[in-house]
């Protein structure tokens, strides 16, 4: 069986979250292994047929490890069929849930030195009860700001499934 790596950069879980979907997804034809990218910069690529990158962005940011990662192994992610995608919550708004309107995704491709072929975009989700107090301050703001749920009592999830299922079919012919 082919063998896929999940490579993951979370803060709050939904990207993980996202990843073993895609797990699941691909299990008919792949073999998955799911890996925190924070705890193992080092990988040996030649042990998959496929790697997909999953990240997500806090108070505007993808986390610095990510860039590292990407840096300390950009000839393997240039030579390799490896994919990316970026979790956020502004991608639970029309027009910014495409890498083309996502500003996040934008971002990265102009921070970065690696070009992912296939890229996608999928909102988040809002966990408050589970926040520290300052960040649920910061994210109620923020959600206020944007015209989003701002309950402190509320967990809301916005990822839209259907296209996580798309995007995981998309991996499988690339």
């Amino acid at each position: 069986m082919k063998k896929a790596l999940l490579l993951y950069s979370s803060r709050e879980g939904q990207t993980v979250k996202i990843l073993r979907f895609i797990e699941k997804e691909l299990a008919a034809t792949y073999q998955c292994e799911l890996v925190d990218l924070h705890e193992k910069p080092e990988v040996d690529f030649t042990q998959y047929d496929k790697v997909m990158i999953g990240a997500s962005i806090r108070y505007g940011h993808l986390n610095k490890k990510l860039y590292q990662f990407i840096e300390k192994n950009l000839s393997k992610l240039n030579s390799g069929k490896v994919a990316f995608f970026c979790v956020n919550l502004t991608a639970r708004k029309p027009g910014k849930d495409t890498p083309e309107g996502s500003v996040y995704v934008q971002k990265f491709l102009k921070l970065s030195p690696w070009q992912p072929e296939l890229i996608d975009v999928f909102a988040g989700a809002l966990y408050y009860p589970r926040y520290r107090f300052f960040d649920r301050i910061m994210i109620q703001f923020i959600m206020k700001m944007t015209g989003g749920e701002t309950d402190a009592s509320k967990e809301v999830e916005y990822t839209n499934w259907e296209r996580v299922k798309g995007f995981s079919k998309q991996f499988c012919a690339f």
